[in-house]
Formats: structure tokens, C-alpha cells, sequence
């Protein structure tokens, strides 16, 4: 089993979201890096939601229910999608000034390459978000 974090703008879809529609189809992305990730997501992975925008914090888990299929929106069968559902929202919300600032992060991706919309998270770092969180 694997960790993941996907980003995701909160007024577009949030994670509260996710908690009202008890599924989704993880979509949209379009970059080589994140669709590289996606493409190693399976089915009973975790990932954590990051909410992007004026918000820039870890706010829930959720659980991938699929392996990744071809968007059946997309022409090009480069585009990955994967289903996932919600887990539960986190006691509190993790930001990304937090981790910023906690030099075991140094190397996440989430701070080195801020734009990416899909990336694994290593056992010691989910461990350490979840403490974080209060949990």
C-alpha cells in the first residue's frame, strides 16, 4: 500500500465535497509528473487532500477504490483517472506554512514542486502530518 497527496482548488471541489457525494473520479490532471503518480495509484491506497488556493492546507483522507483507467473524457489515453472515496476529515487541518517550516519536509514534494497536483507521501511523513493534525 501506498500514500498520496492530491491537491485540489476547494471551490471547485473540496473535501467536504468528497464527504457529501460518498465517491468520485479523480480527473483533471494534465501534468507529466503528477500523471506519472497517478498512473502508480492502486486500489486501497490512501491519499491525503490538500486544499490550493488561499486555503493551502491538508484537510482529510481518502481512500483510492480503483486502479487508474484512461479518462473516458480525454482523447488521449495518456490521461489517468482512479476512483476514491472519503475516510474522514482531519481533527486539524495540516497548512502548508506548518510543513514549511519542519525540516523533515525539505524534500516533499509539496514545497519543492509546488504545482504538482499528485505525489507520494513516505510512511514517516504521512505518520508525522497525522500527528500534526492532532490525531
Amino acid at each position: 500500500m501506498a500514500n498520496w497527496l492530491l491537491k485540489t482548488e476547494p471551490d471547485v471541489y473540496s473535501f467536504d465535497d468528497l464527504v457529501k457525494d460518498k465517491k468520485t473520479v479523480w480527473d483533471g490532471v494534465r501534468n507529466n509528473t503528477a500523471l506519472v503518480h497517478m498512473r502508480n495509484v492502486r486500489k486501497g491506497d490512501l491519499a491525503l487532500i490538500y486544499h490550493t488556493g488561499s486555503e493551502r492546507q491538508i484537510t482529510g483522507i481518502a481512500k483510492i477504490t480503483s486502479d487508474p483507467y484512461p479518462d473516458p473524457t480525454a482523447e488521449n489515453p495518456r490521461f489517468v483517472v482512479f476512483d476514491l472515496k472519503p475516510v474522514k476529515k482531519l481533527k486539524s487541518p495540516v497548512t502548508l506554512q506548518s510543513i514549511k517550516g519542519d525540516k523533515r519536509f525539505a524534500d516533499f514534494p509539496l514545497v519543492r514542486i509546488s504545482r504538482l497536483s499528485a505525489m507520494p507521501v513516505t510512511d514517516d511523513l504521512w505518520e508525522t502530518i497525522i500527528r500534526m493534525s492532532g490525531a
